[in-house]
């Protein structure tokens, strides 16, 4: 894929995400949560360029920075989001005030990094970001799975007195 098509897609993951964040979203209890982390990281290394040839210790320094970003921006977002248990047991979610604040500080981390990557001239490429986007979201969805997992039901049922 050409550079580009690479920041489309990035654009175009991160628009729908933050989207279906906005709004209350069931959480579906899927072995497939995976999926979209695994297709960014293929996409990202399919086309080599994660790392810059020339400066090849900064660059796996920055990708390293830009990964634990994601990584962190993940866990502030799986924590941000509200989840709650309905009476017929489903579990939903909604991004909160709190989530909003997460991605702009994370976007803001982001653009600190590749400014810092820009002034030691380190080319960074557009797979950088799909791998940390990456990170975000398998961290995001497996820890909201997570904490869906351990809510309590919506009801109590309350044993019948002697």
């Amino acid at each position: 894929m050409s550079g580009l098509t690479d920041v489309a897609v990035i654009i175009a993951v991160v628009v729908l995400v933050l989207a279906r964040q906005l709004r209350p979203q069931k959480v579906a209890d899927s072995a497939r949560w995976w999926i979209l982390p695994v297709v960014l990281v293929v996409l990202s290394v399919r086309n080599g360029g994660v790392v810059d040839n020339r400066h090849v210790a900064l660059s796996v320094g920055l990708l390293a920075a830009e990964i634990v970003v994601g990584l962190g921006m993940g866990a502030v977002w799986a924590y941000t989001t509200r989840l709650w248990r309905e009476a017929d047991g489903s579990v939903w979610a909604r991004g909160a005030k709190a989530t909003t604040a997460a991605w702009t500080g994370g976007v803001l981390l982001r653009i600190g990094l590749a400014a810092v990557g820009a002034v030691l001239g380190v080319h960074q490429g557009s797979g950088a970001t799909m791998l940390a986007l990456a990170a975000t979201l398998l961290v995001r969805t497996g820890l909201v799975m997570w904490r869906a997992r351990e809510l309590e039901p919506a009801y109590r049922v309350t044993a019948a007195a002697p």
